[in-house]
């Protein structure tokens, strides 16, 4: 089992067993305080081109070209704290990392270095993701809410390229070799929706959509995401939702100049405690 989600996997099934025996209650549309632990299967398309100091760089496609896994699992741990009746806060975390090798059949020109046709080279990436959002909840009713939507997820990604066999065939082992550090902010403006239409099942959907130039990055982003839980207790339940964000950037940064086209989105499943 990934070791990333064996941990978060035996506390849910943990809490689920001393829970088993709890009363269960109708739910309303929002909690005062929740945390959820569980899964997210990732699905990340990243293409990037990292410039040099004289040179544009190689778009390349980190899972066409490199071999990269888009597909993973790794854990999530959020929590949603609503101080009062119609202001929420939100935080969640998520990280996940890739590496594969390949012999690449075209020159590739990576953050000033070029890469020649034939080499073997090992592509890795790296991310960590904090999300965090607020929701003022204009229309706080019985059974359902909706409200303008404040959100920001903040990328830390790292992306390495390192020769292990030259063109001509020589073992190099990573002498030859780059990395670039990007920080990604990704900001979202649009709204959010709750409604609990029966005593154990609560629906959500989420929205957001931001353009603008950000920490010397020219972003687009678009973000969704709907999802259901389930409550067969009174505090804690069951979490199952899809979400999408989009982003294309344009870097003028100092540890890195180039462009990216990255999408994460995936399906989480998570076990929840609220009140």
């Amino acid at each position: 089992m990934n070791t990333r989600i064996a941990m978060p996997l035996s506390v849910s099934i943990a809490a689920v067993l001393a829970l088993a025996s709890m009363e269960c209650r109708a739910i309303e549309p929002l909690d005062t305080f929740s945390f959820r632990i569980g899964g997210y299967i990732t699905d990340f398309d990243t293409q990037v081109r990292a410039d040099g100091e004289t040179r544009t760089g190689t778009e390349v496609d980190l899972q066409r070209d490199f071999g990269l896994d888009k597909n993973n699992t790794v854990a999530l741990v959020g929590l949603t704290w609503r101080p009062w009746d119609n202001h929420e806060f939100g935080l969640s975390y998520y990280q996940d990392d890739a590496d594969a090798t390949r012999r690449i059949t075209r020159d590739i020109e990576f953050d000033g270095t070029l890469y020649e046709a034939n080499s073997t080279v090992r592509a890795s990436a790296d991310l960590d993701a904090y999300d965090l959002y607020y929701v003022w909840w204009a229309a706080n009713n019985e059974r359902w809410t909706l409200g303008p939507r404040f959100g920001l997820v903040w990328y830390r990604m790292r992306f390495g390229l390192d020769v292990e066999i030259d063109s001509a065939g020589n073992r190099i082992d990573g002498s030859i070799s780059e990395t670039v550090d990007a920080d990604v902010p990704a900001p979202s403006i649009g709204g959010s929706w709750r409604w609990a239409p029966l005593d154990q099942w609560r629906f959500s959907a989420d929205v957001g959509y931001f353009s603008a130039n950000v920490n010397d990055i020219d972003a687009d982003i678009t973000f969704g995401r709907i999802g259901a839980e389930w409550f067969p207790w009174e505090r804690a339940g069951f979490s199952l939702d899809y979400a999408r964000r989009r982003i294309t950037a344009d870097a003028e940064r100092s540890d890195f100049i180039g462009n990216l086209e990255f999408v994460d989105s995936g399906l989480r499943l998570g076990f929840v405690y609220r009140f």
